[in-house]
């Protein structure tokens, strides 16, 4: 099975939760991630987990980048790796 590894790009958390160059990978289980900001990436989580790929600027691939609904002060960047 697939696995998404996600990585905290940028953070401007206002309540210090996370932390620019936190990792966390995606398997089974939820990540220890902000409700807000999982409830954001989790349709495209879902999808790579599952075997698609994703528009990604001018090309498609089992990747994207997402903003935290609070103005976007937490990005993160998901991708598939194998393990």
């Amino acid at each position: 099975m697939p696995q998404v590894k996600l990585t905290i790009t940028h953070s401007e958390c206002r309540c210090g939760y996370h932390k620019a160059g936190e990792e966390f990978i995606i398997g089974d289980f939820c990540p220890p991630l902000c409700h807000e900001l999982w409830h954001t990436v989790y349709p495209s989580v879902y999808a790579l987990l599952n075997g698609a790929v994703l528009d990604y600027g001018l090309e498609h691939a089992p990747q994207f980048d997402a903003k935290c609904p609070d103005g976007g002060r937490v990005c993160v960047h998901g991708e598939v790796i194998d393990q």
